[in-house]
């Protein structure tokens, strides 16, 4: 549907390789705060019916995974963390403007790309991993990222202007590869 302007390089993962638990810390907090999400939209939206089907679907799907990140947590004996602020959302959020229906659109687009992200970010963990359990995760978290992605833009689609939309989405994804470029390597997500 859609191309990253930024494309993480492989060498992403040794980041995320020299500390693994950090990352599913990380990963299982991305999965908590991707449901809450999909629940304050469908909160902010409730006369939007594909919206709210959608976004009640999708956060129990990003609960489901955020029990999955846990289980691997637990088996590896290590505890959730505390959330931390992420530094790539918290600057991808200053893209929102002002106005329901333009900051309806935004908070679609916004979550595609997040989800492209992860996309792109989880199939580069699935790649560096051993052969086993874990590897076949985030094979499938990967493809779960990419539905994701092209859900929010569907969405986007049904309830604005075509065109509208693919020139927002331009614009943000220019914006996101910025950040994405000014941010170091780090056992996360973003």
């Amino acid at each position: 549907m859609f191309e990253l302007k930024y494309h993480t390089p492989f060498s992403w993962t040794e980041a995320v390789l020299a500390d693994f638990d950090a990352f599913l810390q990380d990963h299982a907090a991305a999965e908590k705060k991707a449901s809450g999400m999909a629940m304050s939209m469908l909160s902010h939206y409730p006369d939007r019916r594909s919206l709210v089907k959608a976004m009640t679907d999708l956060a129990l799907e990003e609960m489901i995974h955020f029990k999955q990140v846990v289980k691997l947590l637990l088996a590896r004996n290590i505890d959730l963390a505390d959330d931390k602020k992420d530094l790539y959302v918290k600057e991808i959020r200053k893209v929102f403007r002002n106005g329901r229906e333009v900051f309806l659109m935004d908070r679609l687009l916004v979550a595609a790309v997040i989800e492209a992200r992860g996309h792109e970010r989880f199939s580069l963990v699935a790649e560096a991993l051993p052969e086993g359990k874990e590897k076949d995760f985030y094979v499938a978290i990967a493809k779960s990222e990419e539905k994701h992605k092209n859900l929010f833009v569907e969405l986007a689609y049904e309830y604005f202007d075509r065109a509208e939309v693919n020139l927002r989405l331009e614009e943000i994804l220019i914006e996101e590869a910025r950040i994405c470029e000014s941010l170091p390597f780090r056992a996360a997500l973003h």
